[in-house]
């Protein structure tokens, strides 16, 4: 990880030298000198990181490094920071009292000692490193020590069989049939998932399959790992397929690379030849490899990989191969699996004992969130324990166990060394936007667009790099790409996909966090606080029995809260000049004892960059002092009650994110956020009033999220400078005059709106302004319609892109229900209170051949509606279908018993009358039968569901 800081700082002081030349002015020597140092010990770092585990000195030097990293970028941004903002005058004088800015002018001599002074550390620190036999590596591949022997032990043979196999009988099958079968023709078949998933065991099953070794004539096994030597894989596939001799294996050793490899290619031309390559983790690999096997030609052999990494599978297996991901062990199984190896075979274990070992057992195996390899681990231990006491005493420390396997304090029989090689495979910039994972708590579903504002606020996304390569990406499409290849090395588990299959948002596996928070421990990546009470303990428990940081420097706090919390930051970080990053979490709401608690957060913290304080209930005044926290990219007050921003806020030119959306109407907003010209997302209070009238925003070119505009507090001929402007809520909140000459200035901008809330807060005789700015979005993805809209806009059934709609008071007539059931790509359709007019709202109906894409239906609120009909041939896709505060409707509709795709059926908040008639025996109940997944809810289980439903409306 060290060589990952190091990689971003390098990275980091090259955009400073390229794009603020100018504020370097009279120390661009140092910080090139400095530069050039950091490069010239990013080659040891590599091999560094890996043998710290076991050299106490090298594990301090390489802390010395990173925080030496750390101190440069602080020193070098805040200076260009500094000069840039004298040069452009005006709030200098709110930067008096900050760390590094010197009270009058800028001293170069000062700064540039500086510099010189953490140049010379760093070099002092690669020569300590050279004189403990640390090598310069530019390729990982050279790396040793641990790195190798966790390699070595990873590997697999065929010849070694799995006894304990549980709940692999289908995927085996299925799999088997694909090899064996002549057409159509799968010569590539690959199993992927994440470490410990149960993929060798999967392919040894397949390798060792009776109809396998009927088909086939020659079998080869080659066990890969990230360390690839293509003529030592070639050579063992040689010497295997043709069980070479002595002699042979001389003769082979003399051949030439491309001997070997044509060699290896017509003998599985001429016969079936089954090759499995095990524990491939990179295309590059793949490619090279690739030459030995008559890929796309005729031929009846067959190649089985397993693999980590989804981008290797899916370009391997190419169009004629076939992409299999083993699922993870459900709860009977991991119980079944666990009293193989655990239990069966003990005789003088009784069956009174038994049970009340299942009893404990099973609350382990929920720690094991279904991983094979954790299972196994947790099972080898306990065959061990006679006693339920000792079963306690597992189960009262189960996590350690699980990590660390078998004695406890061998680190290579659990199951932590094995995801590890995940981890190490990453790329420096992935691994900082893995450990940024631990910010969150646990079992949380983590937002993908909260979580990408956070790396770009962070610095972890490098969009000039990407720009001077030629690309046009966005940073936030930038990140996006960086989640999907997280997801892809399964080292993070997709949560919920959105309307258009996007990823909304993602998890941790309980195992892959545990690594995820030990690895920013051992690092000082971050550091997560949970009770802050003046009389509890202030840190969660350590996850290792670890060396302590030596001298290292948090950088990032993640604080867990309660309702009632009278402290916001341990003693020890109190005015604390290292921190850049600080983020509460907790309940939806808490109230801190003391308003001053919440004022010092925005006098004490100059140099955040990261700053969350989320549901507060108590009334705060936003001190002026919040104005000197001018390296902030990403602050959220999000359902908070502030009371006055003030005009101050404007001195925050650096922000990309801020989020203002408050549980209250604030006082006057300022008119400052013209002056954020870095804003990239915007939200807005839903109810505010602007200083002087109007708020000014044609300066935002950045600004992609805007939510929301009002009418009446500003300018809408502003949006016409919104050039990068992609998701847009904006509330008509007065009469607006000359709307269609307007909506035409603005089109450049409207047409590139993917996201479009629209709310109509004129009353009842309103509605044609709705249909005006929506036809001005033709390109929209979601659309958001609140407030009386009437009629939906004719042209609605031609936009392109249309797959989500959410509807809210609207008051549409009785004909509306017909154009909704048209729209051609619907995927996502959200009714809620009011939709239709009173007159027509108690009844309904879903008709035939209606609704051909629909995929999700929710049905929010709708207090009057009685009668709910789907018709046979009715949303003949729908998977998920969802009603909640449905009051008057006593029934299931006949017509859900036809919806033979429904494989989730959700009610929270109906009335008895409706649940009883759900009931196993009741009269709707043979309506649901086929359906998987059926649950009920009441009205406080229910609260956390209208939340996110509400966030994902926003």
């Amino acid at each position: 990880m060290a060589e990952a800081v190091v990689s971003f700082v390098v990275e980091r002081l090259g955009d400073l030298i390229i794009q603020e030349a100018k504020f370097l002015h009279g120390v661009r020597d140092q910080v090139e000198a400095a530069r050039t140092e950091l490069q010239l010990v990013q080659g040891f770092l590599k091999d560094a990181d890996v043998k710290q585990r076991d050299d106490e000195t090298v594990h301090i030097l390489v802390a010395k490094i990173r925080n030496a990293a750390y101190d440069l970028e602080d020193v070098i941004e805040i200076f260009v920071l500094e000069v840039a903002l004298k040069r452009e005058g005006g709030i200098m004088k709110f930067l008096k009292r900050s760390v590094y800015v010197l009270k009058e002018g800028v001293d170069l001599h000062k700064i540039g000692s500086e510099i010189e002074k953490i140049t010379t550390q760093v070099s002092n620190f690669r020569s300590s490193l050279q004189t403990h036999n640390i090598m310069e590596i530019r390729d990982p591949r050279g790396a040793t020590s641990l790195y190798e022997r966790r390699q070595k032990l990873r590997r697999s043979y065929s010849h070694i069989i799995d006894r304990d196999v549980v709940g692999l009988e289908a995927d085996v099958r299925q799999l088997v049939m694909h090899l064996v079968k002549k057409e159509p023709r799968h010569q590539v078949v690959s199993i992927w998932g994440m470490g410990g998933l149960g993929k060798t065991t999967l392919a040894k099953q397949i390798y060792r399959h009776d109809e396998v070794r009927r088909h086939f004539g020659s079998f080869v096994w080659v066990c890969i790992s990230q360390q690839c030597q293509v003529r030592d894989v070639w050579e063992q596939l040689l010497i295997k397929l043709i069980s070479a001799s002595t002699v042979q294996r001389e003769e082979i050793a003399k051949m030439k690379d491309d001997e070997i490899a044509k060699r290896i290619y017509l003998l599985q031309q001429e016969s079936r030849c089954l090759v499995v390559i095990d524990d491939i983790w990179s295309i590059e690999t793949w490619e090279s490899l690739k030459a030995a096997f008559p890929l796309n030609q005729r031929t009846e052999s067959r190649i089985l990989l397993t693999t980590r990494v989804k981008k290797v599978a899916l370009h391997a297996a190419d169009r004629n191969g076939i992409l299999h991901q083993p699922r993870p062990l459900n709860e009977d199984e991991s119980w079944q699996l666990l009293e193989k190896i655990a239990i069966f075979g003990r005789e003088e274990i009784t069956s009174e004992v038994v049970g009340k070992m299942k009893e404990i057992g099973k609350k382990m195996l929920q720690h094991c969130a279904g991983l094979p390899l954790a299972v196994i681990v947790l099972a080898g231990l306990l065959a061990t324990k006679d006693t339920i006491e000792e079963w306690d005493t597992v189960l009262n420390n189960v996590y350690a166990y699980i990590r660390r396997g078998k004695g406890h304090e061998q680190e290579c029989t659990g199951t932590m060394w094995v995801l590890a090689l995940s981890y190490d495979n990453l790329p420096y910039h992935l691994k900082s936007c893995f450990l940024y994972l631990g910010i969150f708590p646990e079992d949380f579903e983590i937002p993908v667009k909260r979580l990408t504002q956070l790396w770009m606020a962070e610095g972890f996304i490098s969009m000039p790099l990407q720009q001077r390569q030629g690309l046009v990406e966005t940073m936030e499409e930038i990140a996006y790409n960086y989640l999907n290849e997280l997801v892809d090395r399964c080292v993070v588990q997709i949560g919920e996909r959105g309307s258009v299959r996007k990823i909304k948002s993602c998890r941790l596996h309980d195992l892959m966090r545990d690594l995820c928070l030990i690895k920013s421990e051992e690092e000082g990546f971050l550091q997560n606080v949970k009770s802050l009470h003046r009389s509890e303990t202030m840190y969660s428990p350590p996850l290792t029995i670890a060396k302590a940081i030596p001298a290292g420097k948090v950088r990032r706090l993640a604080i867990c809260l309660d309702e009632n919390v009278d402290k916001l930051v341990p003693s020890s970080y109190e005015r604390d000049d290292r921190l850049r990053s600080l983020l509460y979490f907790g309940p939806l709401h808490w109230h801190p004892e003391n308003k001053k608690l919440v004022s010092s957060l925005f006098k004490d913290f100059k140099l955040l960059r990261v700053l969350k304080v989320e549901g507060m209930t108590a009334l705060v005044d936003l001190p002026n002092e919040i104005g000197n926290m001018v390296h902030l990219r990403f602050l959220s007050l999000r359902d908070s009650h502030i009371k006055r921003l003030p005009s101050s806020l404007g001195n925050l030119i650096l922000l990309q994110t801020l989020n203002l959306r408050f549980r209250s109407d604030p006082d006057m907003l300022p008119n400052v956020f013209w002056k954020m010209v870095q804003l990239r997302h915007l939200y807005l209070p839903w109810s505010y009033t602007a200083r002087g009238n109007r708020l000014h925003l044609s300066t935002l070119h950045n600004l992609q999220t805007l939510n929301y505009v009002s009418s009446r507090c500003c300018e809408l001929n502003d949006l016409a400078g919104l050039t990068s402007l992609r998701k847009l809520a904006i509330e008509s909140a007065s009469p607006l005059k000359n709307l269609e000459e307007t909506l035409k200035g603005i089109s450049s901008t409207l047409n590139g709106i993917r996201s479009l809330i629209v709310r109509n807060s004129l009353g009842t005789d309103s509605g044609t302004e709705v249909t005006q700015i929506v036809l001005s979005c033709r390109h929209v993805y979601k659309l958001l319609l609140i407030g009386r809209t009437v009629e939906l806009p004719g042209d609605l059934q031609h936009f392109p892109n249309l797959t989500k709609l959410s509807l809210w008071r609207c008051d549409l007539n009785h004909n509306q229900m017909a154009v909704l059931a048209k729209l051609p790509n619907l995927k996502i359709l959200y009714l809620m209170d009011k939709t239709f007019e009173s007159s027509i709202s108690d009844t309904l109906v879903f008709s035939n051949e209606g609704f051909r894409h629909l995929e999700c239906l929710s049905l929010f609120s709708m207090y009057e509606l009685k009668d709910l009909k789907v018709e046979r041939g009715a949303m003949p896709s729908l998977r998920r279908l969802f009603i909640q505060g449905c009051y008057r409707l006593t029934e299931v509709p006949n017509g859900v018993r036809y919806l033979t795709t429904l494989r989730e059926l959700s009610f929270v908040a109906m009335s008895t009358t409706f649940r009883n008639r759900l009931q196993v025996g009741g009269e709707d109940f043979d309506k649901v039968q086929h359906v998987p997944s059926v649950v009920f809810a009441n009205m406080l289980d229910s609260s956390e569901v209208m939340r996110r439903q509400s966030r994902q409306r926003m």
